[in-house]
C-alpha cells in the first residue's frame, strides 16, 4: 500500500475541507498562489457515502469530487496530494464508496469526517456525532481500510459537551489509520471560543503511544505558517492544517509573499471567477462566490465599494465589467 503521508517533508501544512469553499476552483487558485513547501495537501468538500450511493443523487453529491484539468495540471507540478472526505455512519456503505472513489477517481488518499458539528449532520448519528459512538467509529475506519489501497485519515474533534482527547484518540489509534487531524474544539463548540492546543497535544501524546506510525496534525486558529510552524514544535505534531485562515489572505502558504497589489488581488478574482464559470456554469449558484470575494478586496482604497458592486453582481459578465473597470 503506497502511503503519501510517510514520505511529505514536515511540518506538514494542509487546506481543510469546507462547505461549498474547497470545490476545484478555490483549490486551484490556493495552489497556484502557495509555494509548495508550505501547502502538502488538498481535500475536497464534505461527501456524502449515502449519497454517492443514490441512483439519482449520486450525480449531484459525486460534483463535490470533480477535479478540473487545470486543477490537476497545478498538483502535479507542485506535487500537491489530493484527498476526498467522507462522511455517513454506515460501515458497509464506507466500504462501498471508498472502493468506487478508489477505481473511478485519481485520489492520493480518503479521509473520514467524524468533526463536522452542524446540528442537522449530528442528529442523524453521523460525523462528529460518531465521538459517542466508538465502536462504530472503529468499524468504519477498518471498514474503508479494508475496501482500497489508498491511505485513509480521520479529521475529529476532542468530544462532545466536554474534552475526551485521549479516551477518543486512543480508540482511534486501534484502527491504525494513517493520519488523525484533531479539531481544537468540542461539538457543542462548534466555532466558539479558542482552540485548546493542550487538547491537541494530549491526543499526539496518545499517538505517541499507541501507534507512533500514524501522523497528527492540529487544527484551529491558525492564521499564518509561522504560528503554525511554532505551533509544532511546540506540541511536537507531524503538521498543521488550516481552515478559516485562508479567508484572511490567499497568498497564506507562501509567507514570504507579503504585500499583494490592488492589481494582483483583483487578478486572482477575475481567475476565480472564470474557473468556477468554467468548472459550473449555471449549475452552482453565483453568490457562492460572494464570501470569496471579500477574500480579494480589501486593503486598497475603495475596496469597501468595489465589494459592495460585486455583492450585487447576478452574472459572470457584471462580475468581470465591475472588475475590469477597477483594472484599468
Amino acid at each position: 500500500m503506497s502511503n503519501f503521508w510517510d514520505e511529505i517533508q514536515k511540518p506538514i501544512f494542509a487546506l481543510a475541507p469546507m462547505e461549498d469553499v474547497t470545490d476545484t476552483s478555490f483549490r486551484e487558485i490556493v495552489a497556484r498562489l502557495a509555494d509548495p513547501k508550505y501547502l502538502s495537501i488538498l481535500y475536497t468538500e464534505f461527501t456524502s457515502v449515502d449519497g454517492m450511493n443514490h441512483p439519482v443523487g449520486k450525480l449531484r453529491v459525486g460534483e463535490r469530487l470533480i477535479v478540473s484539468e487545470s486543477e490537476r495540471q497545478v498538483l502535479n507540478q507542485k506535487n500537491i496530494k489530493l484527498i476526498a472526505q467522507i462522511w455517513g455512519k454506515k460501515p458497509e456503505l464506507f466500504h462501498k464508496i471508498a472502493a468506487e472513489i478508489t477505481s473511478e477517481y485519481n485520489f492520493d488518499g480518503l479521509d473520514i469526517n467524524m468533526g463536522c458539528p452542524v446540528k442537522n449532520v449530528v442528529k442523524n448519528g453521523c460525523c462528529s456525532a460518531l465521538i459517542n459512538e466508538p465502536n462504530l467509529a472503529k468499524e468504519i475506519v477498518l471498514a474503508t481500510k479494508e475496501a482500497t489501497h489508498l491511505p485513509v485519515s480521520v479529521k475529529t474533534r476532542t468530544g462532545i459537551r466536554t474534552h475526551d482527547t485521549e479516551s477518543w484518540i486512543a480508540n482511534l489509534l486501534e484502527t491504525k489509520p494513517a493520519a488523525i487531524i484533531l479539531h481544537g474544539r468540542t461539538q457543542k463548540q462548534q466555532s466558539d471560543g479558542l482552540a485548546d492546543w493542550d487538547e491537541i497535544a494530549k491526543g499526539a501524546r496518545m499517538r505517541d503511544q499507541i501507534n507512533p506510525e500514524t501522523k497528527f496534525l492540529g487544527n484551529g486558529d491558525v492564521m499564518s505558517v509561522a504560528q503554525g510552524e511554532d505551533l509544532c514544535q511546540k506540541y511536537q505534531l507531524d503538521g498543521i492544517m488550516v481552515g478559516r485562515g485562508i479567508f484572511h489572505n490567499p497568498w497564506f502558504f507562501n509567507p514570504s509573499y507579503t504585500s499583494p497589489l490592488k492589481t494582483e488581488k483583483l487578478q486572482q478574482l477575475l481567475l476565480h471567477t472564470q474557473l468556477f464559470e468554467k468548472s459550473w456554469g449555471n449549475q452552482k449558484n453565483i453568490n457562492i462566490l460572494n464570501r470569496f470575494y471579500k477574500i480579494y478586496t480589501n486593503d486598497f482604497p475603495g475596496a469597501a465599494k468595489l465589494r459592495a458592486d460585486l455583492m450585487e453582481a447576478k452574472t459572470f459578465e457584471e462580475v468581470y465589467r465591475i472588475v475590469h473597470r477597477e483594472i484599468v
